[in-house]
């Protein structure tokens, strides 16, 4: 893994742990889970006439939401994809380009839920940045098999069965799955990675 990686993973861990240790009340401060969610999560209200509780949190929840997490099984399958998409942008991409598509995935999956939510419920979790890098890898693989003039069946197939697992998952989580966020971070991470092209390793 890379410095990308790690530091992703090392804040999403400690801000996990520390929620974890005042869960079971281990530590001193009390109800860290639910402040860490009220300062840092998405809340599609203050996209309205809600109240921010700091001036800048209308704009910084379109970052901090994706270093919150559910549970420490939420968090476990998150960092999971994380490694393994992480490697396969960063082996293609380079360190700098990675951080890059990873930023803008996240921003593009806030913008997904901002828009297309009809709830006022708070979003939080990497899973937009992670469809993001699914996104990029889709993307060059577009590249790859048109300068190849090979089919793009493989493709097709591959998007239909993410569109489906979201759909299972939604159905099974009885709507409680931020499916827009999924949607906007990969249409974010696979249009970044088209700009980027083919690009080589820094």
């Amino acid at each position: 893994m890379g410095p990308v990686t790690w530091t992703i993973l090392a804040i999403c861990v400690f801000i996990e742990a520390m929620a974890q240790l005042s869960d079971h009340d281990l530590i001193a401060v009390r109800y860290f889970r639910q402040g860490v969610y009220y300062y840092g999560g998405f809340w599609p209200g203050l996209l309205g006439d809600w109240r921010p509780n700091y001036p800048a949190q209308p704009a910084l929840m379109f970052l901090t939401y994706g270093f919150l997490h559910l549970s420490a099984s939420h968090l476990f399958v998150n960092m999971c994809l994380l490694i393994i998409l992480g490697s396969m942008v960063s082996e293609r991409a380079g360190q700098w380009r990675y951080a890059a598509i990873y930023m803008i995935s996240l921003l593009g999956g806030a913008v997904g839920f901002g828009f297309l939510t009809s709830g006022l419920v708070p979003m939080v979790g990497a899973s937009g940045a992670l469809f993001g890098l699914a996104g990029a890898v889709v993307a060059w693989e577009y590249i790859d098999r048109r300068r190849e003039a090979e089919p793009l069946a493989p493709l097709a197939f591959f998007i239909a069965f993410f569109i489906a697992l979201n759909v299972l998952h939604w159905w099974v989580m009885n709507g409680q799955l931020a499916w827009q966020t999924h949607m906007g971070g990969f249409l974010a991470g696979f249009a970044a990675a088209m700009y980027f092209g083919r690009p080589r390793p820094d």
